[in-house]
């Protein structure tokens, strides 16, 4: 965060402490009810037509082909920070209801590496939150776009599309997407597909919304420097708005809840023995199972495995790494 060198701390604090206070809106709406998700099948296996030896059934994919794919990123809480916490009554109705992976870690502190590898499949050596260090490297909006699917990333508190830089309350550090050189050099291409939060509303009414959504709170709303309840009011809010449009598409979708990382230095699956901590991650879709706890260890890089898995993409990075283990067990 940036500030005027003139500017007082008490004011400064001042400023914080009042931006942080939930705004009647949030704080006074109820816990809105869940939407109905109606389960919608993936697959049908084709029945032996004769007796024989050999099945001619379809194979039961390992993840479902998911028409949209949305992922929202919160910031440095810890899983036991977060699920049973009373502060966040949407956030655990929600864990509750759908499924929990209970053993995903993030690859290291501090943010912007754990962004890089949700859409790069490396950390690329950076080990700061630097604004300058940007990557010449495919990433996962190359192979997207290959595939003939659409993305965007919905950056709250972004200025503009394709902007450089931070503000008091919107952080480059949390848009991996900037980072990379075949997207931000491309001007036309970044000013379409990194875009504020505010674009969202359209693309719902226009019944436009990419198969693949990237969505970063600003610093306020992500618990980066405020309160998991104006936290937990966001993401309700949003959720009313994502999920009926989503829905509406009678296609398989995937709503995907994660945090860049932990407040511990907990590590799995080949990661350093000091990484980013276990996170709490909740997956949303009428395809997944109902009150499931996943407790397979995982990582960011999992996550990226997994959507290269469901579209038929090639694993960036280290995606590919066994240790790496594709989300399967959730799937109806």
């Amino acid at each position: 965060m940036r500030l005027n060198p003139l500017l007082s701390l008490a004011l400064l604090a001042s400023l914080l402490t009042s931006a942080c206070q939930p705004s009647q809106t949030v704080s006074s709406l109820p816990v809105s009810p869940l939407p109905t998700l109606t389960p919608k099948p993936f697959y049908t296996d084709t029945p032996i037509s004769t007796p024989t030896t050999v099945s001619t059934a379809t194979p039961i994919p390992l993840v479902p082909n998911f028409k949209h794919i949305a992922i929202i990123v919160f910031e440095n809480k810890e899983f036991g920070t977060v699920i049973g916490n009373r502060n966040m009554p949407y956030f655990n109705i929600l864990a509750s209801s759908y499924t929990l992976l209970t053993q995903h870690y993030a690859i290291m502190h501090p943010s912007l590496p754990n962004y890089l590898s949700m859409i790069g499949g490396d950390t690329f050596g950076i080990v700061d939150n630097c604004e300058d260090c940007f990557i010449d490297s495919q990433s996962l909006p190359d192979l997207i776009e290959e595939s003939g699917r659409t993305w965007k990333t919905y950056q709250d508190d972004m200025p503009e599309p394709c902007f450089i830089g931070s503000t008091l309350r919107y952080d480059q550090k949390h848009n991996p997407f900037i980072y990379f050189d075949p997207i931000r050099l491309d001007i036309e291409r970044c000013r379409e597909h990194i875009v504020p939060l505010t674009d969202m509303d359209a693309d719902i009414a226009s019944r436009s919304l990419p198969n693949f959504i990237f969505v970063t709170p600003d610093i306020y709303y992500s618990s980066h420097d405020c309160t998991l309840e104006l936290t937990d009011g966001w993401l309700r809010e949003l959720m009313d708005k994502l999920i009926p449009a989503l829905d509406a598409t009678g296609e398989p979708y995937l709503v995907i809840l994660t945090w860049d990382e932990g407040q511990g230095n907990h590590s799995c699956c080949g990661l350093p023995e000091s990484a980013g901590g276990r996170i709490a991650t909740i997956l949303i879709s009428p395809q997944v199972k109902i009150a499931f706890q996943d407790a397979t260890p995982y990582t960011h890089y999992s996550l990226l495995k997994t959507i290269a898995e469901a579209w038929g993409l090639p694993y960036l990075g280290h995606a590919a790494d066994e240790e790496n283990a594709i989300i399967t067990a959730p799937w109806k």
